[in-house]
């Protein structure tokens, strides 16, 4: 997990960048939401998210998907996406392979999985 930040500013370097002039008009779909993993579990459910980030790299409208932990809260995993349209986003829960991570990082939440903050996203730096 020390490397999280690592990868933020590696995902900053290498994405395209986005025209801001034009953002306003065409906002693209934020999520933002914390998954809590039973205790023991956080790192192990953060390694299931980083392989869905990995996947995310060849989904159609994904611009940003970052997989994060806070210091001393190892077992809370924060994911922040950014997305052309939340159809994009949806289309990508259908994939076999997502349904497949999803069904693997189930068991080890505790409790159900809250819905995330959407997020109208205007622009932004690594867009």
């Amino acid at each position: 997990m020390k490397y999280t930040f690592l990868v933020v500013i590696l995902l900053l370097q290498c994405s395209p960048k986005t025209n801001f002039s034009t953002m306003k008009e065409n906002s693209l779909y934020g999520l933002h939401g914390k998954l809590v993993a039973k205790a023991g579990q956080g790192a192990t459910l953060a390694e299931i998210l980083l392989e869905a980030a990995a996947m995310m790299q060849a989904a159609k409208g994904c611009r940003f998907y970052v997989v994060s932990t806070e210091e001393g809260r190892p077992e809370e995993v924060w994911i922040t996406e950014v997305w052309d349209t939340k159809e994009d986003h949806d289309r990508s829960l259908s994939d076999p392979k997502v349904r497949a991570l999803i069904s693997k990082a189930l068991p080890l939440l505790e409790g159900n999985p809250q819905k995330g903050q959407e997020l109208q996203v205007l622009g932004g730096a690594g867009l």
